[in-house]
C-alpha cells in the first residue's frame, strides 16, 4: 500500500458572531478591528443614537454594518496582501509619472 503525502489544510479564521452591538464591542475589545476602532465605534454609535428618532434607527444600523465590515476585513488573511498590492501600484505609478 502506497501512502501519499497528506495535504496540509490552511485554517481560515472562524468568523466572529457579529449580530449585536455587544458582539461588535466584544470583538473590538479583544483586538479585532483597526487601530482606534474601539473608541471610534462608541463615538459613532453615540452620535447616531443622538441623531435618531425612536422610529428611525437607520443611522445606528449603518454604524453597526460599517464596523461589522471593518472587523471582517481585519480578520481576512488576504486583506494585508491586497493593501500591499495597492501601495506597490501607487508607488509604481508615481515613479512612472516622474519618469523613473
Amino acid at each position: 500500500m502506497i501512502v501519499s503525502a497528506q495535504h496540509e489544510e490552511t485554517s481560515l479564521p472562524v468568523p466572529l458572531p457579529l449580530k449585536t452591538i455587544g458582539d461588535i464591542r466584544a470583538a473590538l475589545l479583544s483586538g479585532h478591528g483597526f487601530p482606534g476602532d474601539r473608541d471610534a465605534f462608541e463615538t459613532d454609535l453615540q452620535r447616531a443614537l443622538e441623531a435618531s428618532s425612536e422610529t428611525d434607527l437607520k443611522a445606528v444600523a449603518a454604524v453597526i454594518v460599517d464596523y461589522r465590515g471593518r472587523i471582517r476585513l481585519y480578520q481576512d488573511p488576504d486583506f494585508d496582501i491586497a493593501v500591499q498590492e495597492g501601495v506597490d501600484l501607487a508607488m509604481r505609478l508615481k515613479q512612472e509619472a516622474r519618469g523613473e
